[in-house]
């Protein structure tokens, strides 16, 4: 049927992709279907059954999922031949739906019922017959509101096949191809694997026997068998969809115990399609998340703080409403005397004596009487939200957040003129999701935003207290720069208050990089104040201009404080798109979909939905899982070593926690070494195997890293490490060149050497050792290396670390070769935005790296094929250093 393949043959170059055109042959005994699992911009399942000859498809950007009462998204695009059934491979960049394919699942399915008329219905249900997916299954299409593809769900039917997703999941559990895999049913003899390497495809290898024996576990047991207290209480339930006063999408769900609010992003300009959008007031206050349970109120600040007993006069307030249970999102803010939000009020509030003056302004429920309304769309959240306040008893402290008119310019303008911060726009049809968001939008009458506090100057004249404070914002590698200063904006009582907190905060140290701040008479202060400041523009330097002091703020950890950069409308308009309208991009999800390898039994994850990464919106149950997947070929750079881990149990901008010794107790498979290795100070710490990075992940740790030497010979290190990093102002095409000038100097002097990303913004050179070099003397001939590249090319590196001594240089760390030193694991994420990975690579792919951070978490997948291979032959490269110190003239 040419006809139905002509949309499908006018998107691809076949010149250039290997996609088949056409072809194919359809099922002998029955009609076939496969599950591709591809990693486009995003990650997401190509769902297609056999139809007419051509395949029937629909893009599934979570996959399937064998809970009755999840209903997954399925995007129904162009039809497909047969022949791509068997298709697995890279589509090239610029090609449409460019990224990996593979054959995630196939077999044979049957409908139930004409399947003919079931699809013109949009009501399709069948069996299926795969490896992974087995029993009742059902399309059902979603009244559409003009998209120019049309809005499938899939859902599995309630049959002995069922599971809940807290007990199994099958995208989770089973991630791997089976296109070597026999048909189901058929009698072929599966293809013998090819001999597995210490690579990414001995992970592959042992993850597809895994998914086999999962395979065998859901066919062999009836759902009777299996079911746990959860599936039986919720079997007791009425379904959500016989239930027409629940919206779509809503599911019954226990209350978690924590969560984390959705973020808007800071845009340039109004949206073109506001009639799409819900607008509401930006109140000038503090975001507040509420949870009731069976009455219980608590008041959650938005990363997780606990202000119930400071707020003691609203949380009286909303028990005595008597709300139902669920977590609630709004928030706080204090009203002057002309009825206009202000945030200075609202700090003076916090004393006590004022706190009745604070007024509560609610705008969504993710979370509302029994249901998780996550997935169910914001007018309709809203609806319900707001339905709830009618019922409770009424108050003049809690409202409803209403929505204003659908001129956003306008209202913008309405909004400057009488006082108020800006404007928020959130699209109707969005889902909440617990990260910045395109779909959420603030469009703010001028610039303003949160600095943190590094110092202070003398008042002048009669004023008393601090005269202006030193203002900074965190760049992406952790460094506070400074930000001008702000001495406008106080009365008597915020000097007062300011003052008391900020000498409490003393220190010598700049927090700054030296020489950053003008002038000599400074005052400096650990930074850990936070305080609001309004402005009229940033200047070219880098300062804030015209700067007005709004208040202090505590409901944010210093360390998450960045400059805030309004994003073009035009770009946050595609990202939506891509989120909510596949049409324009149709294999994409709507939201980042960490890759996941499987858990073992015993290891029981707490808070797994604590999102650890707003940029990313990876949880601490995707980071698990993410390591799940890395274990193995962590554990060759792992075995031995002793370990350093950074803790990071407010995710990435809160505190960190530097370990080297711990309590080994509650970590399986994290163990200490022999205290007679390093008998002046704890045990150190090693991972003996994959269930010990995993334990270690549970207990919030992020990065892993390693020190040079083995517990077989501690004091003789087997490797030396060249941190390469580059100063402000260092392109990254300076990046690769001052790598290539490492590596060919190494080369020079006939020492093998390594190359790896460091997760950030630099890269990493390792040279295997052996011979029985001391520390000392490691560390000597490394520094040698360091000073005699630093030397003759002056102008590339640095010698000397601090900012100043770096900038437009490459600055080559050699302490990371110092005993007791670490650098981080291969594969280890870092504390960064984005959750960055460190990657293995040889030297001939670094023409095409584009940065330290281009592999994270979310995209790790796509290296995996690759897993340690570049690195193959390391040990066995090692040499000793004795002629390459002669050769360079170092004694030592």
């Amino acid at each position: 049927m040419p006809d139905s393949l002509k949309v499908y043959k006018s998107k691809r170059d076949f010149s250039i992709t290997s996609e088949p055109a056409e072809g194919g042959l359809p099922g002998k005994d029955a009609l076939t279907f496969v599950i591709q699992k591809h990693w486009a911009s995003r990650l997401h399942y190509d769902f297609r059954i056999e139809l007419d000859g051509v395949m029937k498809s629909w893009a599934v950007p979570k996959g399937p999922s064998y809970d009755t009462h999840d209903k997954r998204m399925a995007v129904h695009v162009e039809d497909h031949p047969i022949s791509y059934s068997d298709f697995e491979g890279t589509i090239p960049e610029k090609q449409y739906g460019a990224g990996k394919v593979i054959v995630w699942d196939k077999g044979t399915w049957e409908p139930e019922g004409d399947p003919h008329a079931g699809y013109r219905s949009g009501n399709l249900k069948f069996q299926l017959h795969g490896h992974k997916m087995h029993g009742r299954w059902v399309l059902v299409r979603m009244k559409g509101r003009g998209e120019k593809q049309e809005p499938w769900l899939l859902i599995k039917e309630k049959d002995d096949y069922a599971r809940p997703a807290a007990e199994f999941s099958v995208i989770d559990e089973m991630p791997d191809s089976v296109k070597d895999l026999p048909m189901p049913g058929s009698r072929a003899k599966v293809p013998a694997k090819a001999k597995a390497s210490k690579n990414g495809r001995a992970v592959k290898a042992k993850a597809d026997a895994a998914a086999e024996e999962a395979v065998e576990k859901i066919a062999a047991k009836p759902a009777a068998k299996r079911a746990t207290k959860a599936a039986a209480k919720r079997s007791t339930r009425s379904d959500v969809a016989q239930d027409p006063s629940v919206p779509a999408g809503a599911v019954e769900a226990a209350l978690p115990k924590e969560f984390a609010p959705e973020l808007a992003t800071l845009v340039d300009g109004a949206p073109t399609d506001p009639e799409n959008w819900v607008f509401e007031v930006k109140f000038d206050g503090y975001r507040m998340l509420t949870r009731i349970e069976n009455g219980d109120v608590r008041l959650i600040t938005r990363n997780n703080n606990d202000w119930t007993e400071k707020l003691a006069p609203l949380q009286q307030e909303i028990a005595r409403m008597g709300l139902p249970g669920g977590w609630y999102d709004g928030e706080i803010v204090v009203h002057d005397a002309n009825g206009r939000p202000n945030f200075g009020m609202l700090q003076l509030a916090f004393d006590g004596s004022n706190a009745t003056q604070i007024v509560y302004f609610l705008f969504d429920a993710p979370y509302l009487g029994g249901y998780d309304l996550r997935e169910v769309a914001l007018v309709d959240r809203r609806a319900l939200l707001e339905g709830a306040l009618i019922q409770a008893k009424p108050s003049e402290t809690v409202r409803f957040s209403a929505e204003f008119g659908n001129d956003p310019e306008g209202l913008v303008i309405a909004a400057c003129k009488i006082g108020l911060e800006g404007v928020i726009g959130k699209r109707r049809d969005s889902h909440y999701v617990s990260r910045r968001s395109p779909e959420w939008i603030k469009l703010k009458c001028g610039q303003r935003q949160e600095f943190v506090i590094g110092g202070y100057t003398d008042p002048k004249g009669s004023r008393t207290g601090v005269g202006a404070l030193l203002l900074g914002t965190y760049d992406k590698d952790g460094v506070l720069r400074y930000a001008g200063n702000v001495g406008s904006g106080f009365n008597a009582e915020s000097l007062r208050d300011v003052s008391a907190k900020l000498k409490a905060l003393d220190t010598d140290k700049s927090p700054f990089p030296p020489r950053s701040v003008a002038g000599r008479k400074h005052h400096w202060v650990k930074p850990e104040l936070i305080a609001e400041v309004s402005f009229s523009e940033w200047t070219s330097a880098g300062a804030v201009r015209h700067p007005v002091f709004q208040g202090l703020r505590s409901d944010k950890p210093a360390q998450g404080i960045t400059r805030e950069v309004a994003k073009p409308i035009d770009e946050v308009a595609s990202e939506v798109s891509s989120d909510v309208a596949p049409a324009a991009v149709p294999d994409s999800a709507p939201e980042p979909v960490a890759p996941a390898g499987k858990l073992p039994a015993t290891l029981k994850v707490t808070h797994g939905e604590r999102v650890m990464d707003a940029k990313s919106g990876i949880t601490k149950l995707e980071l698990v899982r993410y390591y799940a997947l890395v274990g193995e070929l962590m554990m060759e750079h792992l075995k031995g070593r002793p370990v350093s881990l950074v803790r990071a149990p407010a995710g990435v901008g809160g505190e960190l926690f530097f370990q080297k010794h711990a309590d080994t107790g509650k970590m399986p498979g994290v163990e200490n070494m022999d205290p007679a290795l390093d008998p002046d100070h704890p045990p150190m710490l090693t991972i003996a195997s994959v269930e010990g990075i995993l334990s270690a992940t549970q207990f919030n740790v992020v990065e892993i890293h390693t020190q040079n030497a083995t517990a077989r010979a501690y004091d003789k290190p087997d490797r030396m490490v060249f941190d390469l990093d580059p100063g402000e102002g260092v392109a990254w095409h300076t990046m690769q060149e001052a790598a290539q000038l490492m590596h060919a100097f190494l080369d020079e002097l006939g020492l093998s050497n390594f190359l790896k990303t460091s997760g950030g913004k630099g890269l990493h050179v390792v040279v295997p050792i052996k011979g029985g070099k001391d520390w000392d003397t490691v560390k000597g001939f490394s520094q040698a290396i360091v000073k005699h590249l630093a030397t003759t090319l002056p102008d590339r590196f640095a010698f000397k670390s601090g900012a100043k001594n770096r900038v437009g240089k490459v600055f080559i760390d050699y302490l990371r070769n110092a005993k007791g030193a670490t650098t981080v694991c291969a594969w280890a994420a870092r504390t960064r935005p984005g959750l960055g990975i460190s990657v293995p690579l040889a030297w001939d792919e670094l023409a095409g790296l584009k940065s330290g951070d281009q592999w994270t978490v979310a995209n790790a997948h796509t290296r995996l094929d690759r897993g340690n291979e570049p690195w193959a032959g390391y040990a066995k490269t090692a040499k000793t250093l004795t002629a390459a110190m002669k050769q360079m003239g170092y004694k030592g």
